[in-house]
C-alpha cells in the first residue's frame, strides 16, 4: 500500500485523551494500542520498577473479568494482545481481524481502566518479575547493557533498570501498586493508536463511552534532564567464557533535528553486515562474532553505544579498534558511494518496517507522543537524504568525546581494568 497522503486522522477527547488511526481498508486485521505517558524514568528509586510490575498486574484481572478469562476472551476470536514497559512509556496493545476489533477492545481497555490488583495475583507476579531481573543477570549482553547505562546515566531515573531491582519489587503492595495507577493512568497521559482496517469514528465510538469519563490528573513527576557521566566498570564472572563490552556517549534526543545523521552514522559504523564495525573487527580481524552499535533517543537525551563479545586475550586489541573507527569517522569525511549505500540501506529499512498494521500503529504512537503531530514517513526520508557526509563527520566530532565516554566490562577478567586511555577517541 502506498505511504504518501496517509489517511491519518486524530482526535483529543475533553479529559486529554489522544486518539489517532490510520485507515489500511485493503487488509482485515486492526492493530490498536493504549500507550501510557509513563515508564521507568518517572519513578522514585523507592518505585523503581513499579510501572512494569504495573504492565504484569493488569493482565491479572477486573472486576468483571479473572486473568484467565482475560486470556481466553482473547483466544477465542484468534486475537493477540501484548504490552511492554520503556523508560518512557508503557504500551498494551492488540492485533486482531477487523470483524473482532470490539471484543478485544473491550478486553483490552477493561484491562487499563479496571484493574484489580488480587493480593495472591501480586505475589505471584512478585515471583515471576524477580525470576526476569534474575535472567538478566544470567544474560551477559543484557547485563553489561544494564552497567553501561547505569554508568552513562549515573543515578539519573534513566539509568535505574526498568525491572527494578529485588529489593524494590520486594516492597510493592496493593496500596503502592493502586497509587501508581491512579497517578499514571489518567486520561491525560493517554494515547491510542490504530492502524488496518478501521475508520477514525468506529474507534472513537469504543473509545468515548469507555474512556470518556475518565477524570484528568497529574503524575506528580517533574522530569529533569540527565548529566550524563564518563564512567568505567568492569566486573568479573568467572563462569563466562566471553568478555563482553559495551562502549557510548550520549548524542541526540529524539527530537534533536540532528537525529537523522545520527541515523547515518550509526547505520556507518555499527548497523548491519555491511558496516565499519562488521566489516573491519569481524569479518577482516576476527575478533568477534557479535558485535554492533546502536541508538536509544529520550524526550531530552539519547545515546549511541557499541556492543561486542570476544576473548579475554583479544578484548583490548578489540577495544583499540572499536575506538580506531571512531577516530577516523571524526577525522574522515564519508565516501559519496558508502554515504549513498546507507541511505538506501535507512529508506528501504523505514519503509519495510510500515508494511503491517502493528508497525504503523506504534509509529503513529511514538510521533504523537513525542512530536504532537504527524510526519510523513516522505517527509522523514526527505530529512536523511538531505544529510550531508560533512554534517555526519561533524556530528561524530561532537559526540565521539573521550571526557564523556563510558563503558562496562564482563567476563572472567583475570585482573583486567578498563583505563580512560583505552577510550581515546
Amino acid at each position: 500500500m502506498p505511504f504518501e497522503n496517509r489517511p491519518v486522522e486524530q482526535t483529543t477527547l475533553p479529559n486529554g485523551l489522544v486518539v489517532v488511526t490510520e485507515s489500511m481498508p485493503n487488509v482485515r486485521s486492526v492493530s490498536a494500542g493504549i500507550w501510557i505517558r509513563s515508564g521507568s524514568r518517572n519513578e522514585t528509586p523507592e518505585l523503581n520498577g513499579i510501572s512494569h510490575f504495573l504492565e504484569h498486574m493488569l493482565f491479572k484481572g477486573t472486576s468483571r473479568r479473572t486473568a484467565e478469562a482475560i486470556a481466553r476472551e482473547v483466544d477465542s476470536v484468534g486475537g493477540m494482545v501484548d504490552a511492554f514497559t520503556a523508560k518512557e512509556m508503557t504500551c498494551f496493545n492488540t492485533r486482531v481481524l477487523d470483524e473482532h476489533l470490539e471484543t478485544v477492545f473491550d478486553v483490552l481497555s477493561d484491562m487499563v481502566l479496571d484493574p484489580q490488583f488480587p493480593a495472591d495475583e501480586i505475589d505471584r507476579e512478585r515471583s515471576v518479575i524477580l525470576e526476569e531481573i534474575r535472567m538478566v543477570e544470567d544474560n551477559p549482553e543484557d547485563l553489561v547493557h544494564e552497567m553501561f547505562t547505569q554508568n552513562l546515566w549515573g543515578q539519573h531515573p534513566l539509568g535505574r533498570p526498568i525491572l527494578g531491582n529485588s529489593r524494590t519489587v520486594g516492597n510493592f503492595n496493593r496500596e503502592t501498586l493502586r497509587s501508581a495507577f491512579r497517578r499514571c493512568y489518567a486520561p491525560n497521559h493517554i494515547v491510542i493508536t490504530a492502524a488496518g482496517n478501521i475508520s477514525h469514528q468506529r474507534l472513537l465510538d469504543l473509545i468515548v463511552p469507555r474512556f470518556g469519563g475518565s477524570k484528568p490528573a497529574q503524575n506528580g513527576h517533574a522530569e529533569i534532564p540527565p548529566a550524563p557521566a564518563a564512567a568505567l566498570a568492569t566486573r568479573s564472572k568467572s563462569e563466562l567464557e566471553q568478555v563482553h563490552i559495551c562502549i557510548g556517549m550520549p548524542a541526540c534526543s529524539m527530537t534533536d533535528p540532528r537525529r537523522y545523521a545520527l541515523s547515518l552514522l550509526n547505520n556507518l559504523l555499527g548497523s548491519g553486515m555491511s558496516s565499519r564495525l562488521f566489516q573491519n573487527i569481524r569479518e577482516k580481524q576476527g575478533l568477534a562474532y557479535a558485535i554492533f552499535s546502536e541508538t536509544n533517543h529520550y524526550s531530552d537525551s539519547g545515546m549511541l553505544s557499541i556492543y561486542a563479545g570476544t576473548s579475554l586475550e583479544t578484548a583490548e586489541r578489540l577495544i583499540a579498534s572499536v575506538v580506531a573507527e571512531l577516530r577516523k569517522l571524526k577525522e574522515t569525511p564519508v565516501p559519496a558511494d558508502e554515504l549513498r549505500r546507507c541511505k538506501a540501506n535507512l529508506k528501504g529499512g523505514t519503509l519495510l518496517s510500515l508494511e503491517s498494521t502493528g508497525s504503523r500503529m506504534s509509529d503513529l504512537a511514538r510521533q504523537f507522543l513525542y512530536f504532537g503531530n504527524y510526519t510523513s514517513p516522505e517527509d522523514r526520508i526527505a530529512a536523511m537524504e538531505a544529510v550531508t557526509s560533512e554534517e555526519i563527520q561533524s556530528l561524530a566530532r561532537q559526540i565521539f568525546q573521550p571526557s564523556t565516554a563510558s563503558a562496562a566490562v564482563l567476563g572472567n577478567l583475570n585482573g583486567f581494568r578498563l583505563q580512560p586511555k583505552h577510550l581515546a577517541c
